[in-house]
């Protein structure tokens, strides 16, 4: 069976950066399920796995513009510290969620001083060129389920 659209697939998975640095992998973990075609993985590993089968090893070269997106330097502010009174933890690399105009968004505490928190709602892998090495396990038929959901059930 071959990976399309609300097929099950089931991918081994090695993620570098553009130094050969291992950034996530599935290695020593149960292989990574998802649903093709319905946003479950950045558009530039979903096109490239598509058409491909049960046990195909493949190399892929994401650039930002089909993986994590072009940092958008827009998304780094500054917040009054103060906003934060009730958050006991306040440390970089805290990662929390806050509503903006555009919905809801993830944001990173990047920086803490005696008056400001600056803060970047970037994912963590914009502007990178991702390097992946795939191996896929497995294809199959998704579950009504499963396509009602949007992701794979154990």
């Amino acid at each position: 069976m071959q990976v399309e659209k609300n097929k099950v697939v089931e991918i081994d998975y090695t993620l570098k950066d553009d130094s050969g640095q291992v950034l996530d992998s599935s290695q020593g973990r149960e292989p990574l399920s998802y649903i093709q075609g319905v946003g479950n993985l950045i558009p530039g590993v979903e096109s490239a796995l598509e058409g491909k089968g049960s046990g195909e090893r493949v190399e892929i070269t994401v650039p930002p513009e089909t993986g994590y997106g072009v940092r958008d330097d827009s998304l780094v502010l500054s917040i009054e510290r103060e906003k934060f009174a009730e958050v006991d933890d306040l440390k970089e690399g805290l990662r929390f969620r806050m509503d903006t105009p555009d919905g809801p968004m993830i944001f990173t505490v990047m920086k803490v001083d005696e008056s400001e928190v600056l803060v970047d709602g970037n994912h963590p892998l914009a502007g990178m060129t991702l390097n992946f090495d795939i191996t896929i396990q497995s294809v199959r038929e998704a579950t009504t389920e499963e396509l009602e959901h949007g992701h794979v059930h154990d």
